[in-house]
């Protein structure tokens, strides 16, 4: 079993994604070809976002947003210490200084409730993570920067065809940022990211900063890096758009198994009422983790954790806030465990992995009749996308 079979998605997509590199080998364009703004004019649409801008990564979508922002040193940005470091890194990187708060239990996502008060003078933006797939508290998150005259920018990494209240993810805010990375629910074949506006002075800024802030060829008017995606990882992602939605209904069938044979045994993640999740994770919390994970690999089943130390206990972020705890993102780090997702999962992949937990947990064997009626269950591609069509 794969922790994230990328190999089955690319036989089920094999046709679409080999004439779309072909194509660009073809024409030659491997920096800003026409896949370029083909897939920012299909992303945008997908999100309803004015502006979409692809660029080299997740993490250099965060950089260049905080650029665009002018966000400098001295500057603040609030952010959840529960989160790949690139959330972090990206605010240190324009000079800026990441000011931490507490998590939701249930959820991951930053606790929306404990940011006013960390609110000061410097402050300039909310740095919100959509934590495995489900985007946090916007509703309140936004109406607080507004009161403040604070900027919002998503952390849509995870969450990309995620939404909340109705509404996509990395459109949810001044700036989202999402990542192409290939274990992301919607992946390229390297790196790659992309970029999320309503407001056209920032779409232009960001567009200049992401090709050495220049506005046209060799005149440079603001700071800027080298921040292109590749037309051939654009062309990639335009072929798994395709299918992307079977994708990402196929992730929450497995989601839904999970949730069905581990209610009330294992406890794992909340999705809240009015919001969806991606699903770039399926996560549980655990004790003795590292005797578990043992266990499961023993047992042929692949896991991993995400993220087993929080931001302000990394040894190159210990300055940021000394003396100060998390509780919520320490306690949730030492109990978080992902098991295998992905849309390729089979209704009995999930028994599989759920049998081998149970066990390794303490709980005994899955029976028969813990099991709920099985529907079709399987992750059969329709025919239509099977043939690439």
């Amino acid at each position: 079993m794969q922790f994230i079979d990328l190999k089955a998605q690319y036989r089920a997509s094999r046709e679409l994604i080999n004439a779309r590199i072909q194509a660009v080998l073809d024409h030659g364009q491997y920096i800003l070809g026409p896949e370029v703004g083909e897939l920012e004019a299909q992303l945008a649409a997908y999100t309803a976002a004015q502006h979409c801008i692809c660029v080299a990564s997740g993490t250099e979508a965060l950089i260049i947003a905080l650029m665009a922002l002018g966000i400098k040193p001295g500057d603040e940005v609030i952010t959840t210490p529960f989160s790949f470091i690139a959330t972090a890194e990206a605010v240190l990187l324009v000079g800026a200084t990441p000011v931490f708060v507490d998590i939701e239990r249930a959820t991951g996502n930053i606790d929306a409730r404990l940011i006013a008060e960390r609110v000061t003078p410097r402050t300039r933006a909310i740095l919100p993570v959509s934590l495995y797939g489900q985007p946090a508290e916007m509703d309140a998150i936004n109406a607080l920067a507004e009161r403040h005259g604070l900027a919002v920018i998503e952390d849509a990494a995870q969450s990309f065809g995620a939404s909340y209240r109705g509404q996509r993810s990395c459109n949810l805010s001044t700036i989202g940022c999402t990542s192409f990375f290939p274990s992301k629910p919607l992946g390229c074949y390297g790196d790659g990211g992309a970029l999320f506006t309503n407001d056209d002075a920032l779409a232009g800024a960001m567009r200049e900063i992401r090709v050495h802030g220049q506005s046209r060829r060799y005149l440079h008017t603001r700071l800027g890096v080298g921040g292109r995606m590749d037309t051939l990882q654009c062309a990639v992602v335009l072929a798994k758009l395709e299918s992307f939605e079977w994708e990402l209904a196929q992730r929450r069938r497995v989601a839904a198994d999970y949730d069905d044979l581990l209610r009330h045994q294992v406890p794992g993640m909340a999705v809240r009422r009015e919001r969806s999740s991606a699903y770039a994770q399926y996560t549980v919390l655990v004790d003795e983790r590292e005797r578990v994970r043992a266990e499961l690999d023993a047992a042929g089943i692949p896991s991993a954790v995400h993220y087993p130390l929080p931001i302000h206990q990394q040894p190159a972020y210990l300055h940021l806030a000394p003396g100060e705890s998390f509780p919520v993102a320490e306690a949730l780090c030492r109990r978080v465990l992902s098991l295998p997702m992905g849309p390729f999962l089979h209704r009995a992949d999930v028994e599989q992995v759920v049998q081998a937990l149970l066990q390794a947990c303490g709980h005994g064997a899955l029976g028969s009749t813990d099991l709920p009626s099985a529907g079709p269950g399987g992750a059969h591609r329709p025919a239509s996308l099977a043939a690439g069509s």
